[in-house]
């Protein structure tokens, strides 16, 4: 998920956190709020966009705009109230609240509406031509050419994750010879189908559309499976989660299932938004799991509220306990 959030003047931040308050009118919650979503083209800003028009549909009281943002950025952002709701990832969420690596602060004004929204698979894609299989033996060759998507993106950040695990780092494949771009999901599309680079590396909920398209196009390529110690070790040490791929997901790119390790999102709050405000939002959610939550995203057809309060990494909010709760389902703590 990319993390890219281009500097507002403070000018213009100060306007978008006036508008942005919630106020009460008439005795309704009246409110516009500010949705941080991921990466124009990415399948978080396609989910909040949808999701704020049913939002919007059912409750016209509540406005919501949606703005770029991405995993790592996101949670800073709510915390701070530049944005009064968004995507997170549950790890990295987790490590917000705590204040611990990639954060140096602990975030105490984030609250969630849980989990299980939309389960985020890692996807690495080698061109067939390239050379090595394996995901060890494609990070550590000389003259590798990889891309990613923004530095320090929850994507990008995992990936040097890896890299380090195996004793390499962008800066040595660099000083090898190699490439390693970064850029929107289109630029390292674009990149891998011009032949700039012989591997990509995203975290994208499937079917993800880049994917998908390369899969359509000339240059093709293949999904690569993710080894069982790397895997571990992304589990073991930063609370990642395991899954597989299956081999369905893109017919073109796969000839099997494919272990590849995972996230999954989590719906991040301000605290201060009225307990009444994110009940409705909350209710909304639930009203239409589903079917109609999945002709937004297909990640988001299995989500139930049960697998949404199974969250512990980020204090609940109030009027989402509210509204879980009316439908016998119970946050943690709650």
């Amino acid at each position: 998920m990319s993390h890219f959030i281009t500097r507002r003047t403070l000018a213009r931040g100060a306007l978008g956190a006036a508008l942005a308050v919630p106020a009460l009118r008439h005795g309704h919650a009246q409110a516009t709020l500010e949705w941080v979503a991921g990466s124009l083209g990415g399948g978080w800003y396609t989910m909040a966009a949808g999701l704020s028009s049913l939002i919007r549909e059912e409750n016209p009281e509540i406005q919501v705009r949606v703005v770029p943002g991405g995993g790592l950025a996101n949670p800073t952002r709510i915390n701070n109230n530049q944005s009064q709701i968004g995507w997170g990832i549950d790890a990295f969420s987790a490590s917000a609240v705590q204040g611990i690596e990639p954060y140096s602060a602990k975030h105490e004004r984030i609250r969630s509406l849980g989990t299980g929204y939309s389960p985020t698979e890692h996807h690495f894609l080698r061109h067939t031509g390239a050379g090595p299989e394996d995901m060890r033996a494609i990070l550590t060759q000389r003259g590798l050419k990889i891309a990613a998507p923004q530095r320090s993106s929850t994507d990008e950040m995992t990936l040097q994750r890896i890299l380090r695990f195996l004793g390499t780092s962008p800066d040595k494949i660099r000083a090898e010879g190699g490439r390693y771009l970064n850029g929107s999901y289109a630029d390292i599309a674009a990149a891998y189908n011009d032949g700039q680079v012989d591997y990509l590396y995203v975290a994208l909920a499937r079917p993800a559309a880049i994917m998908t398209e390369i899969g359509q196009g000339r240059r093709g390529g293949r999904i690569v499976s993710f080894p069982r110690d790397i895997m571990d070790h992304l589990t073991q040490e930063y609370a990642y989660a395991q899954g597989v791929l299956p081999a369905a997901t893109y017919p073109p790119l796969m000839s099997a299932d494919a272990p590849v390790t995972m996230m999954d999102s989590v719906i991040l709050v301000h605290e201060s938004i009225p307990a009444e405000v994110v009940q409705k939002i909350t209710a909304t959610l639930i009203k239409n799991k589903g079917q109609r939550l999945a002709t937004i995203h297909a990640s988001m057809a299995g989500w139930t509220p049960e697998q949404a309060v199974g969250y512990r990494g980020v204090p609940f909010h109030p009027g989402a306990v509210a509204a879980f709760r009316a439908v016998g389902a119970n946050p943690p703590g709650a």
